[in-house]
């Protein structure tokens, strides 16, 4: 059975990415860093696996909503 995929605070996503609040904010809105998931009523995460997808190939990384639909535009 595969591990769980953890929540990742704030504090460890800049940590990880080196990057700012800001540009992390504005690259969500861009749809070119992943959006922050809901844990709480006051509180927000990241999924882990979608941080360490990013960090491994920023200039590459896009949604996986677009993925599929670029899939299904070109009839895979």
């Amino acid at each position: 059975m595969p591990a769980p995929d953890r929540i990742v605070r704030m504090k460890t996503v800049l940590a990880r990415t080196g990057l700012s609040r800001s540009t992390i904010y504005r690259k969500i809105a861009e749809g070119t860093f992943p959006p922050q998931i809901r844990i709480s009523i006051n509180g927000a995460g990241w999924r882990e696996s979608d941080i360490n997808s990013w960090v491994a190939d920023p200039t590459s990384w896009r949604p996986k909503s677009l993925v599929n639909l670029d899939d299904r535009w070109r009839g895979e």
